[in-house]
């Protein structure tokens, strides 16, 4: 009986790992694993990524007409219910550092969930423009 009653609690165990996943928490960049696929980041850590190479893309997930009111200098719009058929064409490299954001974060967490899950291994969600103007407090608006 005690042994029957030990697999049960293995197994239970076992199931609550598998369920849950077993990796999160805290990457050595400092931002959160999230989905075990994506990194959330701050404004600041993306500010310095921006700063520190040429070799990413930062994409916009807001709508057409949040674009034009003010964005990011060279960021590249894709609204986040486009991202999974617009990705394939327009960010074709699945490996370089992908730098999502959106208004508030919630666009940006879903699109950068949709971006993993097609393959992309480097994206960073740092959240929405308004923890970026908090942080560096300007944009740059269509004319």
């Amino acid at each position: 009986m005690k042994h029957k009653i030990k697999i049960i609690m293995i197994l239970a165990v076992l199931g609550t790992l598998y369920m849950n996943g077993c990796q999160t928490g805290v990457s050595k960049e400092g931002g959160e694993v999230l989905e075990n696929s994506y990194m959330k980041i701050s404004a600041e850590e993306a500010k310095e990524i921006m700063d520190s190479t040429d070799d990413f893309a930062l994409v916009d997930v807001r709508e057409a007409d949040e674009y034009a009111q003010g964005h990011i200098q060279d960021a590249l719009l894709i609204p986040y219910g486009e991202i999974g058929q617009r990705a394939k064409t327009e960010l074709t490299d699945k490996e370089q550092t992908i730098l999502v954001y959106c208004r508030s974060g919630r666009r940006s967490a879903i699109a950068a969930k949709t971006l993993a899950e097609l393959g992309y291994t480097n994206v960073k969600d740092f959240g929405g423009i308004n923890d970026w103007l908090d942080y560096v407090g300007s944009l740059q608006e269509d004319e």
